[in-house]
């Protein structure tokens, strides 16, 4: 009889223990309820309890969570379109208001956070140009729409990590004359490149060519004077060995002549048997007989 007691009483204890623990990972934050109502918060990772049927638990996710909103449609101060993609990172900071206010639902909390985030970026790009947003002011924007969202995520509540702004674009119905434009404008400043690229080509080549001229005006001057000095060296020479021995520079200068006409085979030369110019074949002298 106690043998069959211990069978029916040994599952039920197991099961009123099982469902009177619970645990609370490292990445989790927990709330205990009694009858709907909270009665304890902030528990450590590890293992607790709670008594069946009356207590309930109800976790959340610890960890840096992250909202991706759909792109929104803002104004600029020259009330041109935008449409803006962001993001925010957040993490629950205090698990009783987060229940409090958005049922413990990330969907509802995101909508509530991004209400406000909306709205600021709203403000931002309201104050700012096109040129202004794209160039130079996004970090400045993003820093006073995380500031503002953390302010507000506080009676949710919630930290705010972050707030970035992934992409800005035109409307579809803008985007082309926008490109055209553009377009033209990168065609007109290549224009302007090009045209001061052959200006500077056409000073380049006028310069090189009056260097040009220059160097070689100077080079014909030199030759010539260099010329003029080697005949006028020659002529010196010729003219000195002319008056040492005339018969000798006469043979010389014949020998020469002899070399030039007779260089090839197929040279002819029809002369006079009695032509000056075999005078030294007849006599080596170069005496003419009469």
């Amino acid at each position: 009889m106690l043998m069959n007691s211990l069978k029916i009483i040994g599952p039920l204890v197991a099961v009123l223990l099982w469902f009177s623990v619970f645990t609370v990972d490292e990445r989790q934050k927990a709330l205990k309820f009694q009858f709907g109502e909270i009665i304890k918060s902030s528990f450590e990772p590890g293992l607790h309890f709670k008594i069946p049927f009356i207590n309930s638990v109800k976790k959340f996710d610890d960890r840096i969570l992250t909202i991706d909103q759909r792109p929104e449609r803002f104004l600029t101060q020259e009330k041109k379109d935008l449409i803006v993609d962001s993001y925010v990172k957040w993490r629950i900071k205090d698990e009783v208001q987060y229940y409090k206010t958005t049922q413990g639902d990330e969907l509802t909390a995101g909508r509530l956070l991004y209400e406000n985030i909306n709205n600021a970026l709203r403000n931002e790009f309201g104050k700012r140009t096109i040129h202004e947003v794209i160039s130079g002011d996004r970090e400045q924007i993003m820093g006073v729409v995380t500031q503002a969202a953390s302010t507000h995520a506080k009676s949710l509540g919630i930290e705010v990590i972050d707030v970035r702004v992934k992409k800005v674009d035109y409307p579809d119905r803008v985007s082309q004359s926008v490109f055209a434009r553009m377009r033209a404008e990168r065609e007109r400043e290549a224009r302007d490149f090009r045209s001061k690229g052959n200006e500077a080509a056409e000073r380049v080549r006028a310069d090189a060519d009056r260097q040009s001229s220059i160097l070689i005006a100077e080079a014909s001057r030199d030759s010539e004077i260099t010329r003029g000095e080697g005949d006028a060296q020659a002529t010196e020479i010729y003219a000195e060995a002319f008056n040492r021995d005339r018969e000798f520079y006469k043979f010389s200068r014949s020998l020469t002549a002899y070399k030039k006409n007779f260089s090839s085979a197929d040279d002819i030369i029809l002369l006079q048997p009695d032509s000056d110019y075999f005078r030294f074949f007849k006599d080596p002298s170069g005496k003419m007989s009469n």
